[in-house]
């Protein structure tokens, strides 16, 4: 009852509060990142799988530039993130329009995380079980090491949690992120400014 009725409801109410009250934060992000980007295009979209693998537009903070090598490609992540989105992402205050996501019930609060739409291909049968439920903005495999850990470990704490889903564990993964997000642990992989990408067998 709490995974598929209980948990929506929870998330409709504390995702619309949440934009109330952190509309100044959402406000001066935009402000910041737009002052440091060059550009006013201060938000990100991309097509990402939810729940059952159907597919849906997620909202972030743009926190890297748009600028390319002499080859007209994208240059490395590294070097168009800017310190004050580093600043962002080391907050993860680059996560918070998600919350317009939560409250349309494309994702929820607490979940695995929404991955690239190139990696379902990819799964195997039980890491594809991560999209039993809906995606999240935080989640077990965020608590356990975030962008540090391997994919076959995040993909694992994943599936636990779809099979351990209760809002006791939801409560302890809300108050383990905050104390992440506070000690900034786990934002990227060593030496990159995010993780690799997932190939089928990291």
């Amino acid at each position: 009852m709490y995974k598929f009725f209980l948990k929506r409801i929870i998330d409709f109410v504390l995702s619309l509060v949440g934009l109330i009250v952190l509309f100044p934060v959402l406000v001066m992000t935009a402000v910041v990142l737009g002052i440091a980007n060059g550009s006013w295009h201060v938000f990100f979209m991309q097509v990402r799988p939810g729940r059952n693998g159907k597919l849906f537009r997620i909202l972030k903070f743009k926190t890297m530039t748009d600028e390319r090598g002499e080859d007209g490609e994208l240059l490395p992540d590294e070097k168009r993130l800017t310190p004050a989105g580093k600043f962002v992402r080391s907050l993860s205050l680059d996560e918070l329009p998600q919350l317009f996501n939560v409250l349309k019930g494309d994702m929820s609060l607490i979940g695995p995380r929404p991955l690239l739409v190139q990696y379902l291909s990819l799964y195997s049968k039980e890491q594809s079980r991560r999209h039993e439920v809906r995606p999240g903005i935080t989640g077990w495999a965020q608590c356990h090491g975030r962008n540090s850990i391997s994919w076959a470990e995040k993909f694992e704490l994943d599936v636990w949690y779809v099979d351990h889903c209760s809002l006791l564990l939801d409560l302890k993964i809300f108050f383990l992120t905050v104390w992440k997000v506070f000690r900034r642990e786990g934002i990227a992989k060593e030496g990159r400014a995010t993780t690799d990408f997932f190939n089928g067998k990291n």
